[in-house]
């Protein structure tokens, strides 16, 4: 079930209409109506219609999955030719500015979030009705998910809470400093879990372990590493989640909302899109944009070959981590064993994003492949969480013997035995957990961000420019129209 809101906004939006389709799960859409968002929140069903849609912009979140790899050292941009997407190019070359629209769609998509969000929480006084809190919990959840986006990627932002940001909010609310951010990402949080269940009652939805997941996270990039490891481990210990005994199939349709999945973004193939609201498709777009150029062939689809994988991510693993094999499509190798046809794109490596692939599809299927494909995001893993807590208990110095616990318990799983545990300690140990996030997570959109909270990315990132590059530009038409009120991050 979905609710779908579409529009444009240069500042902030003012949520006044809600475009409803519902069925019976987060993913399929049958009918819509329009309501006045004035006189809304009159029954259980309008509470229930306003959460969907807040859950709904994170199918948006697919270019922030997309530009975090590109924008690290795990791929190149690709494409047709150096001029396709010049704005994700730029993005590749660390040579992107304020008037770069597709930075504008991360600020405008994650801002729409939380509008969504706060305009729930502006009126859920309304009316009671029993799992109104649980409600409350996820929306909640889900405004620190958009907020935590926000910071990471363009530092102090407006705050405001549990009310809409307005026209004229641009000339009166400051940025709030990244502290005072988290500081409200925490407080989300922590009320989510206090209401939130262990298990969800649709899938899709958020539980107890994906906001304390979360937390975790949030905890983490500001290293306050006791916290961290303290509430990861409530994730570990509680027993809710385990290794998926099968890592192969961790990103096929029969992975989706597994064993360890904590968090998934669901995306479902039934409803096109078009180039000109790539936000309005119903489809992980991202997916299409990785494929193989003009590739014919078995179980994979063809799509616009961009976020092509480095030879330097392919020689992070070890020689015989059968992981490579889920992470990476070496292209030429499958070509020549199934004799596949492709074109080469601009920066071709040899190697694709193979977790994020289009496979192939039925013939029912929308003719709007490349921009309906149904791959969920893997938002948050067990795996991912894991390796936070043993990075807590490390770099913390609470307890390498716990971090290496977690560490050999994510290579025991991909190896597929304890032959290769690993016993190291100190400043090799955060070294291991650096090299296992990597290769565990690549193509995850997760790199970038990682290599700048450790403070690695100037030495790993081609372009990377210290004390700039670590934030991206608030969009500049954000900045003009804040008539001075916000400075534009450093170097930009």
């Amino acid at each position: 079930m979905k609710i779908k809101f579409k529009t444009y906004f240069l500042v902030f939006i003012f949520l006044s209409v809600f475009s409803v389709s519902c069925s019976d799960s987060f993913v399929d859409t049958t009918e819509e109506y329009s309501i006045d968002s004035e006189n809304y929140f009159n029954s259980e069903e309008d509470y229930y219609y306003a959460l969907i849609s807040c859950y709904d912009i994170l199918q948006s979140t697919y270019l922030n999955v997309i530009l975090g790899e590109i924008a690290s050292d795990n791929t190149l941009c690709g494409g047709e030719s150096a001029t396709d997407v010049t704005g994700w190019q730029q993005v590749d070359d660390m040579i992107h500015t304020a008037d770069n629209d597709y930075i504008s769609d991360v600020w405008d998509w994650m801002f729409a979030g939380v509008q969504r969000c706060n305009y729930f929480m502006e009126f859920e006084g309304n009316m009671d009705f029993d799992g109104k809190d649980e409600y409350i919990g996820e929306v909640k959840f889900l405004r620190a998910y958009y907020f935590f986006e926000l910071v990471k990627w363009f530092g102090g932002i407006p705050l405001k809470i549990d009310e809409r940001y307005e026209m004229g909010d641009e000339t009166t609310i400051e940025r709030s400093t990244v502290a005072e951010v988290y500081d409200q990402i925490e407080s989300d949080l922590l009320d989510a879990i206090d209401v939130l269940p262990v298990t969800a009652d649709q899938t899709g939805r958020v539980t107890l372990g994906a906001a304390q997941a979360l937390l975790g996270k949030a905890y983490l990039y500001q290293e306050e590493f006791q916290n961290a490891a303290d509430v990861l481990d409530d994730v570990i210990s509680s027993g809710t989640y385990s290794m998926e005994s099968d890592y192969d199939i961790i990103f096929e349709d029969e992975g989706e909302n597994g064993s360890g999945a904590i968090f998934e973004v669901q995306y479902d193939e039934t409803e096109g899109a078009s180039f000109d609201c790539l936000n309005c498709s119903e489809g992980n777009v991202a997916v299409g944009f990785n494929g193989v150029r003009s590739y014919e062939g078995d179980y994979f689809s063809s799509g616009y070959g961009f976020n092509i994988p480095t030879q330097d991510a392919v020689d992070e693993f070890e020689d015989d981590d059968p992981r490579i094999d889920v992470a990476i499509l070496d292209i030429e190798a499958w070509a020549e064993s199934t004799g596949a046809t492709y074109s080469e794109g601009y920066e071709h490596t040899g190697y694709f994003n193979r977790k994020y692939l289009p496979r192939e599809r039925s013939d029912d299927a929308s003719s709007d492949v490349n921009l309906t494909n149904p791959n969920n995001y893997r938002a948050i893993r067990y795996a991912d969480v894991l390796l936070m807590a043993a990075e807590a208990y490390n770099r913390g110095g609470i307890s390498d013997s716990k971090a290496l616990s977690y560490v050999n318990m994510v290579r025991d799983r991909g190896f597929a035995d304890t032959d290769h545990e690993i016993s190291v300690t100190g400043d090799n140990l955060t070294a291991a957990i650096y090299h296992e996030r990597r290769v565990e997570l690549l193509g995850e959109g997760q790199r970038f961000f990682d290599l700048v909270r450790t403070g690695y990315a100037a030495d790993a990132i081609d372009g990377f420019t210290e004390n700039k590059n670590e934030l991206f530009p608030i969009p500049d038409e954000e900045i003009e129209y804040s008539n001075g009120l916000w400075e534009q991050n450093p170097g930009y």
